[in-house]
């Protein structure tokens, strides 16, 4: 259409300015009708991209349903890996494939910071019922997610909050009294003199009063540049952050947690929607000064410090409420994170948070970074007088995959998000891991010095001798194939004092193992210790695995078997 109607647009014109054969009058229809085409075309281009979005939302959802999630494009959250990180690396939180990748789907910086921060950091008791509460209520809010997918000018992640709230800390510069009346008295003096010009043509009144305003201004440059710079660098992204604002200024909560939240957002003199809105049209006003027009009327109009004057002005009144505005931001999108998980994932349950001695009771427990038609799930009961379950069986029948079954839902339940089990119940507990332990050539160090240094800093987080809730959570160790870069009796020896020391500190945990020496560890207290086991079978030559977790101590060993299987000779 817009092509048809720009060539009627110049058959038009050529008609009328050199054939003669009509008006030049009747090209305004033909244009008028182009422009109008140009808008709608717009329009119906804006709605497309729109539709497109909602569509991959939607993809996105189904990859996470149909576990073809990995990889797919979503966030992999990289940036918050932490090899020392007493868990995090272990349980896979971050990365391709992770758990991190699989939460979340927040718009914002700060949303995938808030989320990264539940993710490597147990939360109160309080908070995981927060949380809980809050999530509960968001799970059936599709139309507000798909609404806040579909904000900003792309699906991307947006909002880079340290920009503006440095911005919004920094103490004004343009505090002059003098400043508060000579940039208005200036300008309205130029217009005097421009008058003055006009009717009786003297020039000299206006060029003097333009020569005291570039004065001013020249003294101000800096600091004006300085406020200017400062706001337009913090309003980067932030047509998205006003976007959220008013989405969710829209929405109405029954939930206690939710409605704090929101009050955050409008406790101030002015709801931050609003608020964020006038700092977008402030931050419109100082790019506007670059233009021809703005140029021109720079000095005349003592532009750019009337533009810094209102940042400076909106900065006072609401500077100090920033901070919250883009915190409660973060937390509200990262419950919806942990509300999509859970929308999407129906069979998921909260876990049972309860008090009492250090415990951890799931029942049908599964990987969810696994799809769902290859997991197996198992029973794991840490309760009672028993204080460690002591995992034996080969390589690959699934001790490593269980440590992190287990932690990764401890860490999901201390977020207050769903877990992948048929129930959970448990204390509250600090994780810490010794799963994923190499050698450092960067570092100068061995593979068992790694192992052992990762063993202290757990026991820095188990701190001393304690009972629950004293100074912190009851600390939940996960360790893999424990001491295995040392020889037979100092294993032996070192396993039992590190169980020792860790019951001695009120933790609780898991430990596999390979060495079936390690399966008679003495010197614990009474029934503390249980033993379990995988079993594996080599039939037609390939080693094939259950991943079913019995009682007791594994009774054979295929060891040789396998590599008789793989072509060595043994």
């Amino acid at each position: 259409m817009r092509l048809v109607l720009a060539a009627l647009t110049l058959g038009v014109a050529w008609g009328a300015l050199l054939a003669h054969a009509f008006a030049l009058v009747w090209t305004v229809l033909p244009i008028a009708a182009f422009i109008g085409a140009v808008l709608y075309h717009q329009r119906v281009r804006r709605a497309r991209e729109r539709a497109e979005r909602a569509a991959a939302f939607y993809r996105r959802g189904i990859e996470r349903i149909e576990d073809r999630w990995a990889g797919a494009g979503g966030p992999a959250g990289e940036r918050f890996n932490d090899p020392h990180h007493i868990y995090a690396a272990d349980l896979d939180l971050f990365g391709r494939g992770s758990l991190f990748e699989l939460l979340c789907t927040a718009r914002t910086r700060m949303g995938e910071q808030c989320l990264a921060d539940w993710l490597r950091s147990p939360a109160s008791l309080e908070s995981i019922r927060a949380r809980q509460a809050a999530v509960a209520e968001l799970r059936s809010r599709m139309d507000l997610r798909e609404q806040l997918a579909l904000l900003g000018e792309s699906a991307s992640t947006g909002v880079y909050p340290e920009a503006l709230v440095a911005w919004a800390h920094t103490p004004n510069a343009l505090q002059q009294r003098w400043l508060g009346w000579m940039v208005w008295l200036l300008p309205v003096l130029a217009a005097a003199a421009l008058i003055v010009w006009v009717v009786i043509g003297m020039v000299a009144p206006f060029i003097v009063i333009l020569l005291v305003e570039a004065a001013v201004l020249y003294r101000l440059k800096a600091r004006v540049e300085q406020v200017l710079y400062g706001v337009e660098n913090a309003f980067d992204g932030l047509a998205l952050f006003c976007a959220l604002l008013g989405r969710l200024g829209q929405e109405r909560f029954d939930a206690a947690p939710l409605q704090v939240l929101m009050q955050r957002l409008s406790s101030h003199t002015l709801p931050a929607a609003r608020a964020m809105q006038r700092l977008a049209g402030i931050a419109n006003y100082a790019g506007s000064r670059r233009n021809q027009l703005g140029q021109l009327l720079a000095t005349p109009l003592m532009y750019s410090a009337h533009v810094a004057r209102a940042a400076e002005r909106w900065r006072r009144l609401y500077g100090d409420a920033v901070r919250g505005w883009v915190d409660a931001v973060g937390e509200i999108e990262a419950l919806s994170c942990l509300a999509t998980y859970g929308y999407e994932h129906p069979d998921d349950p909260f876990a049972e948070l309860v008090d009492g001695p250090p415990s951890f009771e799931g029942v049908g427990l599964a990987h969810p970074l696994l799809p769902a038609q290859r997991c197996v799930r198992n029973d794991v009961l840490l309760a009672n007088s028993t204080r460690v379950l002591l995992i034996s069986g080969s390589n690959m029948s699934g001790k490593s995959t269980l440590l992190r079954t287990v932690g990764i839902n401890t860490v999901l339940a201390m977020a207050g998000a769903p877990v992948r089990a048929h129930t959970l119940r448990l204390t509250p507990l600090q994780i810490g891991a010794s799963i994923r332990i190499n050698d450092s050539l960067q570092e100068g160090s061995s593979r068992f010095y790694a192992e052992i240094s990762r063993i202290r800093a757990l026991f820095d987080a188990a701190g001393p001798a304690r009972v629950a809730g004293e100074a912190g959570w009851p600390l939940l160790f996960l360790l893999d194939e424990l001491l295995q870069g040392t020889n037979s009796t100092d294993r032996r020896v070192g396993a039992e004092g590190i169980v020792r020391a860790f019951i001695e500190r009120g933790a609780i945990g898991l430990v596999t193992t390979h060495d079936l020496a390690l399966t008679q560890l003495r010197g614990l207290p009474a029934e503390s210790l249980r033993n379990l086991h995988f079993e594996d079978e080599i039939a037609d030559g390939r080693m094939r695995f259950d991943y079913h977790l019995r009682d007791g101590v594994v009774t054979r060993s295929n060891a040789v078997a396998l590599m008789r299987a793989v072509g060595l000779e043994v």
